[in-house]
């Protein structure tokens, strides 16, 4: 017992900065694309997977919200999807698009009977980790060059609308942030801002 409580203790390594691992926090619409297409095409849950990052980038989800989604949230007749926000988000109901209800049909067709719209193996409620691991991958196989994380989609779609020069108040309230200054950090980078300053 003396010995063990001598013993020196490993502190743990240091944590490297996120600008170490990679220039910016956002994807580009393109490396989406790219891991959405690589998705689909491993293993038998190609659909769901892909699914996963489509949702995580159109409607700006956190994991947590990702994997929290139920198919009563979906209605299909009027194409809309009521997305709950958590961390004190503000909540809000989104538009669906044809490729967005053509993946959810495909997902009742292939899992019959689920509560949730992305599920597990037991068909329980996906994990976020289970989530998390699905994301990674795909950036890997799509050769994106720096580690990819699921915050990243989020950010993604926030820059994705700030580039197409949406309104700071609509882009905040579809994202659910109660701060604007969370939202401003999109507009700010948008490179539409800039887009006179040189004219030859």
């Amino acid at each position: 017992m003396g010995k063990l409580a001598s013993m020196p203790r490993t502190a743990p390594p240091p944590k490297i900065p996120n600008l170490q691992k990679r220039t910016r926090e956002h994807l580009l619409p393109q490396e989406v694309e790219a891991m959405i297409k690589v998705a689909r095409g491993v293993g038998r849950h190609g659909n769901r997977d892909a699914t996963l990052i489509l949702f995580a980038y159109r409607h700006g989800l956190r994991v947590s919200e990702l994997v929290a989604l139920r198919w009563e949230q979906v209605d299909f007749g009027s194409g809309t999807i009521y997305i709950n926000r958590l961390k004190h988000g503000v909540s809000s109901t989104h538009p669906l698009r044809g490729p967005e209800l053509r993946a959810l049909r495909q997902l009742q067709r292939d899992y019959p009977g689920s509560s949730y719209l992305f599920v597990s193996e037991r068909r329980a409620a996906m994990a976020a980790s289970t989530a998390r691991g699905i994301i990674e991958r795909a950036g890997q196989l799509a050769g994106i060059p720096f580690p990819v994380h699921p915050h990243m989609l989020r950010h993604a779609c926030g820059f994705y609308l700030a580039s197409r020069g949406h309104d700071t108040r609509a882009i905040q309230a579809y994202l659910g942030h109660k701060n604007i200054q969370h939202t401003v950090r999109y507009t700010e980078l948008a490179p539409g801002r800039f887009k006179d300053f040189w004219m030859d």
